[in-house]
């Protein structure tokens, strides 16, 4: 390796599979590449596409360097000084209640533990909520109900080691690939390993499973209610286990009762022999691990459906052993973290109770603080309607943007606008959160920050700073401590380095525990400044004098966390999800993830290979329904309720159940013209968790009623953009838009000149082609041979390659090929490598194609010939659609 290049072990920041990342950076050349750490536990040297283009993703562009108050750039402590005396005199004026945070699991656990201290334990609010509450909250509540406190149970070796494995509302394949492709290939080691995959539509996950259980969405309860009592019936119980080591059958099995194998069916909308050979397979098999994530816990009887889940294991003790139990697979990289170190509203640091006097005596007396919440806090919804009501007047928002991603999303803009003091620490200067800020502050980034982070299989992992600081960020433990210390604490919280707040923790996880809580990491409450750099993966608990193991299951003993140390079945009667369809609103709204992009894209939007797999906002919705609704494939769809209205593109598909619709959750204002998904979300809530039901909100779609589509690439970023629908995406040489409006423009050359930026003086060579009679226009600007824009214009969505224009930019084009270029298609010498299949290494389905017509009939003989499909994995299931297209047209 040359002298230049520096190689560190860090963490990505994207998913809870929490894999560990070898970063090269070559500080002459100025570039940074990223593989897989083949020596993490997680990974095992594996990356997705994600974590793969995370070195595209640093650089400068629109971040955040200085901080701001009012909109003017100052100094640190004028800032500083500023957001502690307001929150100071708001505390002083209206009590600690009245102000309140709202974090992430975007940030580090270090991060997370002081401003935790400082609301808590100093403020004396329990008004700390997180972006967590969106996501993992109802499992959190399962847990706790189940198991007295908030244990995931097993590892991800479970999921290798099992001879079932149930996935319910996880679209593992794209929101986890890693494990996704740690269970395909011991599914390929060992073909009878069975995978059930539980959701409403059929995903890339659900492509690949052996059975798919297409059920209606909310239905879970009833449908797992049905296999307890299957379990029950056909004498499928430990029962040793659930004598010695349970409280609560009888009740759960009661409220399993009120619904016959008939009423299941009915509510699923699955056919009994469907129930039945998934309750079959499940009885008989004794190793079997159910994974679940959003499509679980973002309901409002997410709780209940998590608990539905645990009741089957508990009564098979089919938990704490290998190859079993029930699994949370966690969503963000660090929302572990921030549940053990008390990020959410409802708990206090290092698993202990707001509600539980002797934890709070414990955190208080440990802490030194002058006061101590005693009461939960309010939760992320209720937090944002108490800001907006005027009950909470300062609120600080720290790494997440929840103008966008909280349900009711337009409310959320409101409650924010209408807040007296608002502040935001972010590491983007411009997103729909922070342009609500009074006092912005910029923080620092993945590959910028230290600390620490744990996944959803309780490993603790570093993430390593590798890149310099740039302007004035700060790390946002730092932040937090220094605006302590101006409201008068400056002895609590003189943390010089992030391990100083990893130390205290650690040691409180230990105060007063010897085993009576899950969560103990005493081993490091004397961590030195080098070991902690250092640190290897651990995965916890770690108790003070105890070696740390290499892996740890809980609950095979039968030993749990209740007060008489036995797990509880929950009693789970079904509910049906509080908003109902209707004539007016007849589809359900499905929100989530789409393959390579994360949250709302402040980070994944500044790669272009991220940006060329799915590049504007969609829904899906089945042929039926599509022509029931007058829309056409491609075309653009309105989608509203009461609460607001967006425009997507049209993907017309099968894989979706009719009556159902799906939109993913990213696309902002930043990005696109109108589609902010959440601004459609229910906000109903789970009554014990307090997670939102993202999954299921009723709505009406019908034809955007568009007079005109475009397409455009450009060098530079779009100018003013004249048209009622837009989506941008950066391209490795400059940009694409989607373009769609009502009304058509007074001049379309000077349309063109406008959205690419061309002042009347610049030297471009604007090449243009308009037939009236079919109402198309085309325009391609050049600067001198080199294509800097080109414009497509129709009256329907424009059939030009995206790929093929995108690829055309930059490049020298001779004045025969002009005239090529706006005919918008390649000529034989450049095939179209089409859409973006395999971000890895940025083959299209186009190539895809080729290969298979010339004769690769299998994924593995595909990712032989074109690499596709060998890194992440993620779009295997992808190129096997694709196969099995080109095969079924050849045989035709």
């Amino acid at each position: 390796m040359p002298d230049t290049v520096a190689e560190t072990r860090t963490t990505c920041p994207y998913c809870g599979v929490g894999c560990g990342l070898k970063v090269a950076r070559d500080e002459t050349a100025g570039s940074v590449t990223v593989q897989g750490d083949a020596d993490h536990p997680a990974n095992f040297g594996r990356a997705c596409s994600k974590g793969s283009a995370l070195g595209e993703t640093l650089g400068l562009d629109g971040r955040l360097l200085y901080p701001t108050v009012d909109g003017v750039r100052v100094d640190w402590d004028t800032a500083l000084d500023r957001v502690a005396s307001v929150f100071s005199d708001t505390i002083a004026q209206y009590g600690p209640d009245s102000v309140a945070f709202y974090v992430s699991g975007q940030l580090l656990t270090e991060d997370y533990y002081v401003a935790n201290k400082l609301m808590k334990g100093f403020i004396g609010s329990g008004n700390i909520d997180t972006n967590s509450r969106l996501c993992m909250a109802s499992a959190v509540a399962g847990h706790k109900r189940a198991f007295g406190t908030d244990t995931v149970p097993g590892i991800y070796e479970d999921l290798e080691l099992a001879d079932l494995v149930v996935l319910v509302g996880s679209n593992l394949a794209w929101c986890h690939p890693v494990l996704f492709q740690r269970l395909a290939a011991a599914k390929a080691e060992r073909p009878e390993l069975t995978v059930v995959v539980v959701d409403p539509r059929r995903t890339m996950t659900a492509r690949s499973a052996d059975l798919h259980l297409a059920l209606n969405p909310g239905s879970d309860v009833a449908l797992f209610n049905g296999l307890l009592l299957h379990l029950q019936d056909t004498g499928r119980i430990d029962a040793e286990f659930v004598t010695d080591h349970t409280n609560g059958l009888e009740a759960a099995l009661a409220a399993a009762r009120k619904l016959s194998l008939a009423d299941v069916a009915e509510i699923t909308g699955l056919s009994q022999p469907e129930l039945r050979r998934f309750y079959d397979l499940f009885a008989r098999t004794e190793r079997v691990v159910t994974g679940f994530s959003q499509g679980v816990n973002q309901s409002s009887a997410g709780s209940d459906k998590v608990n539905a889940i645990l009741n089957c294991h508990l009564l098979t003790g089919r938990i704490g052993k290998e190859g079993t139990g029930p699994f949370s697979i966690t969503g963000q990289p660090n929302a572990m973290g921030g549940r053990e170190v008390g990020g959410l509203a409802n708990q206090l640091a290092c698993h202990m109770e707001l509600g539980d006097a002797e934890h709070r005596r414990i955190v208080q007396t440990f802490w030194n603080s002058p006061r101590i919440a005693d009461k939960p806090g309010l939760k992320a919804v209720d937090l944002f309607r108490a800001v907006k009501s005027g009950q909470v007047k300062a609120i600080w928002i720290a790494g997440t943007n929840p103008a966008d991603s909280l349900p009711e999303a337009d409310e959320v803009q409101a409650a924010l606008r209408a807040c007296p003091f608002v502040v935001v620490s972010d590491v983007m200067q411009s997103t729909d959160t922070a342009r609500h800020a009074h006092v912005l502050l910029p923080a620092a980034a993945w590959g910028e920050k230290d600390g620490t982070v744990t996944n959803s299989e309780r490993r603790i992992s570093r993430q390593r700073g590798f890149m310099p600081w740039p302007g004035e960020v700060r790390a946002d433990w730092w932040i937090f401590a220094e605006v302590a210390k101006r409201m008068g604490w400056v002895g609590d919280f003189s943390y010089d380095a992030p391990v100083d707040a990893f130390r205290e923790y650690a040691e409180l996880s230990g105060v007063e525990n010897h085993g009576a809580r899950d969560f103990d990491i005493s081993a490091f409450a004397a961590i030195t400044d080098e070991a902690y750099e250092a640190l290897e993966p651990v995965q916890w608990p770690c108790p003070a004098g105890a070696a740390p193991r290499g892996t740890r299951r809980f609950f095979a003993d039968g030993q749990f966390y209740t007060p008489d140390r036995r797990a509880r079945f929950i009693a789970t009667a079904f509910r049906a999800p509080v908003e109902q369809v209707s004539d007016d609103l007849p589809f359900i709204l499905n929100t989530g993830r789409v393959r390579d992009q994360w949250h709302t894209m402040t980070r994944t939007a500044l790669s272009p290979r991220l940006m060329g797999h799915i590049a504007e906002p969609f829904i899906e919705l089945h042929p039926d329904d599509a022509a029931g609704c007058g829309i056409a494939p491609a075309a653009l769809v309105e989608v509203k309720n009461a609460r607001g209205s967006i425009v997507v593109r049209a993907l017309v598909t099968s894989d979706q159940k009719r009556g159902n619709v799906f939109v993913p959750l990213h696309w902002t204002d930043q990005i696109a013209s109108n589609a902010r998904v959440d601004v459609l979300v229910n906000p109903a809530t789970d009554p014990v968790s307090g997670q939102p039901e993202l999954k299921y909100s009723a709505v009406a779609v019908q034809p955007f009623a568009a007079a005109w589509y475009g397409f455009a690439v450009m060098a530079d970023a779009p100018g003013e953009v004249a048209a009622g629908y837009w989506a941008r995406a950066r391209t490795k040489a400059g940009w694409r838009i989607e373009l769609a409006d009502p009304a058509l423009p007074q001049d379309w050359t000077e349309f063109a000149r406008t959205l690419f930026g061309f002042e009347v003086e610049d030297e471009i060579d604007l090449l243009a082609y308009h037939d009236a009679a079919t109402s198309h226009h085309r325009f391609a600007a050049f600067r001198g041979e080199h294509l800097v824009g080109a414009l497509f214009i129709g009256p329907e969505p424009v059939a030009v390659s995206r790929s093929w224009a995108v690829d055309q930019l930059g490049k020298a084009v001779s004045a025969p090929d002009r005239l090529r270029l706006l005919a918008g298609r390649a000529g034989a010498a450049q095939p179209d490598r089409g859409a973006l299949v395999c971000s890895c290494f940025e083959i299209g389905a186009g190539q895809i194609a080729a290969a298979v017509t010339g004769g690769c009939r299998t994924v593995a003989a595909v990712g032989e010939a074109l690499q596709a499909g060998t890194n992440c994995g993620s779009c295997r299931s992808e190129i096997a659609r694709i196969i099995d297209a080109v095969s079924i047209q050849k045989a035709g």
